[in-house]
């Protein structure tokens, strides 16, 4: 199953698709009310979805060319939404990053980069047995709700930017329950739109290179991540197809546990407060930036795989100068 959310005048309505057929969800609900009703009552989100019924058909390709698909979930309140990551969490990642930070020639532990120490401590320990504590990856926040992108909607690079590059990626989607303990409604595609070249003039700057906008969807796969996700992410610009790239996810691909990266996301207690979304992203190995690709304004990132439904595209956009200063009270 998987779930949206389309704009319909004024207002978000939730479509749900089953065997290739989307309908309105019955009633006036967002995804984010219909996961607290889950939590609350204790009901999975396929049983509720069957208990409240569907209506009539959409079409979410018309409704995604319209404008018309926002973000699969929301927050009243934005600053209650939290865009987090992991990186180094997936085969392959490390020769991409290493490849980036200029890795160390020999293959000595004292002489590895900082990003292959951590990418072997999850080959080591980050798939620990049930009921084991594994390795913590590497962590990154993005931003809070007002830095999440609908799909279809533009990424917008600021002006101090190096860089402004692509990152296909899984994220997992969740609520807190009131209870403050965290539910996962799904996983989706996302976008961790990154600075790639500002992160590589310094690793201790990946904090500042992760600061931009992000977007996810269109659509949230209910259930369990397949153990093998194969995607393609390309950059269409001025029409055509100018970069595209295979990319694999899920567990058989990775080396940390989902159920890993989530305890070390959670273990917070600012992360566990009621109400409060959580997007969090898992990382990749794949980035045109590593082939040598530089993007450009108006160029379009596209992100598909086909366990997710709708593929998520969005175009880049280069934001004016905004002067700050601060002024003294």
């Amino acid at each position: 199953m998987l779930i949206s959310q389309i704009i319909e005048g004024d207002a978000l309505r939730v479509a749900v698709r089953i065997d290739g057929k989307a309908r309105i969800l019955n009633g006036e609900r967002t995804v984010y009310s219909l996961a607290l009703e889950a939590a609350r009552t204790g009901s999975g989100l396929v049983e509720l979805v069957e208990r409240i019924g569907m209506g009539r058909t959409v079409d979410l390709d018309a409704a995604y060319r319209e404008g018309r698909i926002a973000s699969p979930i929301s927050h009243p309140d934005p600053t209650h939404m939290h865009i987090t990551g992991t990186g180094l969490t997936h085969l392959g990642s490390a020769a991409t990053r290493d490849s980036m930070h200029k890795a160390a020639a020999n293959d000595d532990v004292a002489q590895l980069t900082d990003s292959m120490k951590m990418f072997r401590m999850g080959l080591e320990g980050g798939k620990p047995a049930k009921g084991k504590l594994g390795v913590q990856p590497e962590w990154f926040y993005k931003g809070n709700g007002f830095m999440a992108v609908a799909p279809g909607a533009p990424l917008v690079s600021p002006a101090f930017a190096e860089d402004a590059g692509e990152e296909p990626e899984i994220a997992g989607i969740y609520i807190i329950g009131d209870d403050g303990m965290p539910f996962r409604v799904g996983f989706a595609l996302a976008n961790e739109f990154s600075d790639h070249i500002t992160e590589r003039g310094n690793y201790l700057w990946l904090a500042h290179s992760k600061l931009r906008n992000a977007s996810f969807g269109p659509e949230i796969l209910v259930g369990d991540l397949p153990e093998n996700v194969e995607g393609v992410s390309r950059i269409r610009r001025d029409g055509k197809v100018a970069w595209q790239k295979p990319f694999l996810s899920g567990e058989a691909n990775m080396s940390h546990s989902i159920a890993n990266l989530e305890h070390h996301h959670f273990k917070y207690p600012m992360f566990r407060r009621p109400g409060d979304i959580h997007v969090h992203m898992f990382g990749t190995a794949t980035l045109s930036f590593a082939d040598g690709v530089r993007t450009q304004a108006d160029d379009v990132f596209e992100i598909e795989a086909p366990d997710f439904g709708l593929p998520l595209r969005n175009t880049l956009k280069l934001d004016a100068p905004t002067p700050v200063s601060v002024r003294v009270l």
